[in-house]
């Protein structure tokens, strides 16, 4: 069993989580770790680092909204993959988050027709089913990545809240402060 590390603005600015999140996230889908970091202390962020025994495995972002639960950021060091360290953090995730809140997810489409890596998108995806996950009718395409939610729900989940969702944090994001 992994063992967890909540992560903080006290601790997040650590060499191999931002080595992790660096390498696991296109830079178009990355927030600069520095605003990451101030992000921590302004939305209810629930960041955690997975261990096993003293081994940096993964981490994990989950956002908490008064509606939802958005799994932001999941990643298993590229060494460690395919070792069941993705599942059994993903099963710990939706069982920790099993509340009266749907659990959220948005991924790579794998129906994106001009997406560079569709093998990728579709084994991640499915693996997301084989895990409880299901597809919602409700997609965003930004920078020209295709992006379909996903839900451990049987509550629909609309364009229209993922519209409001984005734009609870774009009032966050804007009022950021930016070095000049």
């Amino acid at each position: 069993m992994l063992k967890t590390v909540e992560i903080n603005s006290a601790n997040a600015d650590n060499e191999q989580l931002r080595k992790l999140y660096d390498a696991a996230f296109p830079i178009e889908e990355r927030i600069p770790y520095k605003d990451l970091l101030y992000l921590l202390n302004k939305l209810n962020i629930d960041y955690t680092a997975y261990l096993n025994d003293e081994t940096f495995v993964g981490l994990t972002m989950v956002l908490h909204l008064p509606r939802y639960n958005w799994g932001w950021y999941f990643a298993v060091r590229e060494e460690l993959r395919c070792k069941g360290y993705g599942q059994e953090i993903l099963t710990a995730l939706l069982e920790k988050y099993r509340d009266k809140r749907p659990f959220i997810i948005d991924i790579e489409s794998p129906w994106q027709a001009d997406a560079p890596n569709p093998e990728q998108r579709q084994r991640r995806h499915a693996f997301y089913v084989r895990n409880g996950l299901k597809d919602t009718p409700t997609s965003r395409t930004f920078e020209g990545i295709t992006y379909t939610i996903m839900t451990n729900s049987d509550t629909p989940f609309t364009q229209q809240d993922y519209d409001n969702i984005l734009a609870e944090l774009r009032s966050v994001w804007e009022n950021m402060p930016h070095e000049q």
